[in-house]
């Protein structure tokens, strides 16, 4: 069998909100779309175990899916977290694990009332784009843009993942910004798949989204969060690491 020419990266996709905009939640009214990167080595070799020890000692075993909004709620697994002491003690170690753990971020968060409704492209496909573009600037940086890189999704249903692929598709072809032909692979995972890297990104998209929807509030994810979005120079991250439309 011929060796393929795979990246040093994995990228790992999560989302905050959804982007209908039929419906706005006026509490939350952004869509956001995060782009993890992990170098394969530290990926393996750090933030699955990581995350398997911290399953293990919480629950007993490997097998809960971590999910910003069931955290959030204390529902399922999570009920155990009502006691304001547990809770504190749980969410300061995962905070802990994202902080130590080495990859970076590249995210578009989307404001849904100022979307401009003129335009063919859903904020999903706006934000896929950007990402995609940002995303390839930074394995070229790395030399690795001329690599196969898989892109890791959550299935969200037939119709949505059709219309995800084909958009994405598009984009890694050429339908991008400098007319590139990319060389990402997607793949689609069950959400129940138990990937660290999906989790990790599930745990980042919220807190970007209300570091923009309220900047005011105190947000002790977003500030170690910042820290990782792909930058320009000299820790500037607006329009590289994080994309804002409009």
């Amino acid at each position: 069998m011929m060796d393929k020419n795979y990246s040093d990266y994995i990228v790992y996709v999560d989302e905050s909100g959804d982007h209908s905009l039929k419906s706005i939640d006026n509490d939350y009214p952004m869509f956001v779309l995060a782009f993890c990167i992990f170098k394969k080595e530290s990926y393996k070799e750090s933030a699955v175990k990581k995350l398997k020890e911290f399953k293990f000692h919480h629950f007993g075993h490997d097998m809960v899916v971590l999910h910003e909004n069931e955290i959030r709620r204390d529902k399922g697994y999570f009920n155990i977290l009502k006691s304001k002491e547990l809770k504190q003690d749980f969410m300061n170690e995962l905070t802990q694990i994202i902080d130590e753990e080495d990859f970076t971020i590249i995210a578009t968060a989307i404001k849904k009332k100022q979307f401009d409704l003129h335009t063919t492209k859903t904020p999903y496909d706006l934000a896929l784009r950007y990402c995609m573009e940002r995303t390839y600037s930074f394995l070229h940086k790395q030399k690795q843009s001329s690599k196969i890189t898989h892109i890791v999704v959550e299935k969200r249903g037939k119709k949505e993942d059709e219309e995800l692929e084909l958009e994405f598709r598009r984009v890694n072809g050429g339908q991008n910004q400098t007319q590139t032909l990319m060389n990402f692979e997607i793949i689609m995972a069950h959400k129940q798949s138990n990937s660290a890297g999906l989790q990790l990104a599930d745990l980042v998209a919220r807190p970007i989204g209300i570091s923009i929807l309220k900047p005011e509030k105190e947000n002790r994810a977003y500030e170690i969060i910042k820290k990782k979005f792909y930058t320009k120079k000299k820790g500037w991250f607006l329009d590289y690491g994080l994309k804002i439309y409009p």
